[in-house]
């Protein structure tokens, strides 16, 4: 039977199914958290989170994913863009599900829940109730609402106080910037464009039960959580195992791509121009004109990402004090041959937001990304120049 096939008869009966777990589940029935480990895109690199509600005297094995969009919506990249893309809570089969991401060479981990028969019908009925068509879409956000919070969400709507997580299996104290970088290497283009395009909001230390947003944590979550029975208190998790095993997949980054290569490259070009300015008491104007257009460039997609979205991420992001927007409107003044004291000034006010850039560093206000130092480094240096040479031409 192809996949169409059975994805048909999976829409055919699924209202049956729905109202068949409304009715009751069978004592062998189990409520699972699956966990799957990172794939290779940037978008998969978190990891995922899903329950499995498995009925084997009703026959029933199915997937509740929060993770499931719609590349079909309409204005698709712009809604993603500007945050208001509806995610929705999606079912499959488990096999389905399992196939696809052995398919990825991602590794899955099962966890059993510790539930009583209230307790698991409870937790099934919310999960089928919310897969109805009125009730399945949520808008997403990264840190509070997304495939791995809404297991911990779920699971506390429906167990109450009886469910209780235990913080001392976190050892650490990260930010979400830094719970976020873990699960990425280190000098990649991935890295350095998330810490460019989060804010400071980000660096703000998270609680241990606000590490869940990473599927990882919900696993460690769970398995350090405790539930009552009868004034007795158990093991959240009955049983675990892993389902599938990934092979191991060699490292293929390149130092010679990575970020602080390009830009070690870019930030050199930009001191030997420099130089030769000095040494020639001249200014290339066009190396001036295309910084100020660049950065100028990304400080506006970087506003826009604060206020004019609903990212909550995006906002506070002290990466304009070196991509300032209003630097794509003064390209072309820093581009003339005679350019004013108040052009002047302004390249001063950008050395002055670098020096505070810095502090906001070094002080823990915001994090940066460690590629863009030799970029940082040539930007204070070229603006240095400029405002001297400017000052010489304008008598100031």
């Amino acid at each position: 039977m192809t996949k169409k096939i059975q994805l048909l008869f999976f829409l055919i009966l699924f209202p049956l199914l729905a109202n068949a777990q409304y009715g009751a589940l069978s004592p062998s029935a189990e409520i699972s958290i699956l966990t799957i480990g990172p794939g290779e895109e940037l978008y998969n690199k978190f990891g995922h989170s899903a329950f499995r509600v498995k009925d084997s005297l009703a026959g029933v094995d199915v997937v509740f994913n929060y993770g499931v969009f719609d590349f079909n919506t309409p204005n698709f990249y712009t809604k993603f863009a500007r945050g208001k893309l509806l995610y929705e809570l999606g079912v499959s089969y488990y096999h389905d599900f399992y196939r696809s991401y052995v398919a990825e060479n991602r590794w899955i981990k099962e966890q059993v829940l510790n539930l009583n028969k209230e307790e698991k019908q409870a937790v099934s009925d919310f999960l089928w109730n919310n897969a109805l068509p009125e009730n399945k879409y949520y808008t997403y956000d990264f840190f509070y609402d997304n495939c791995a919070t809404k297991i911990r969400d779920v699971l506390q709507l429906t167990l109450g106080d009886n469910l209780v997580y235990h913080e001392d299996h976190i050892d650490t104290e990260y930010t979400f910037r830094q719970l976020i970088q873990t699960n990425l290497k280190a000098n990649t283009w991935g890295s350095l464009g998330i810490d460019i395009g989060l804010g400071a909001v980000t660096d703000q230390q998270a609680t241990p039960i606000e590490y869940q947003f990473l599927p990882e944590y919900v696993y460690q979550g769970a398995a350090n959580a405790t539930i009552n029975h009868n004034s007795r208190t158990e093991p959240f998790v009955k049983s675990d195992r892993v389902i599938f095993e990934n092979k191991p997949v060699s490292d293929t980054n390149n130092f010679f791509s990575s970020p602080l290569f390009v830009f070690g490259l870019f930030g050199l070009g930009i001191l030997w121009v420099t130089y030769r300015d000095v040494k020639n008491k001249t200014r290339s104007r066009w190396l001036d004109g295309i910084l100020f257009g660049i950065t100028g460039l990304i400080g506006v997609l970087l506003t826009l990402l604060w206020v004019a979205t609903d990212h909550t991420a995006t906002s506070h992001n002290y990466n304009l004090l070196w991509a300032f927007p209003l630097s794509i409107i003064f390209a072309y003044f820093i581009y003339g041959k005679h350019p004013s004291v108040i052009v002047r000034r302004y390249v001063f006010l950008l050395i002055l937001m670098l020096v505070l850039l810095t502090i906001h560093w070094f002080s823990g206000v915001q994090g940066f990304a460690i590629g863009l130092i030799p970029l940082l480094i040539a930007l204070a240096v070229r603006y240095g120049y400029v405002t001297y040479y400017i000052g010489k031409r304008v008598g100031r």
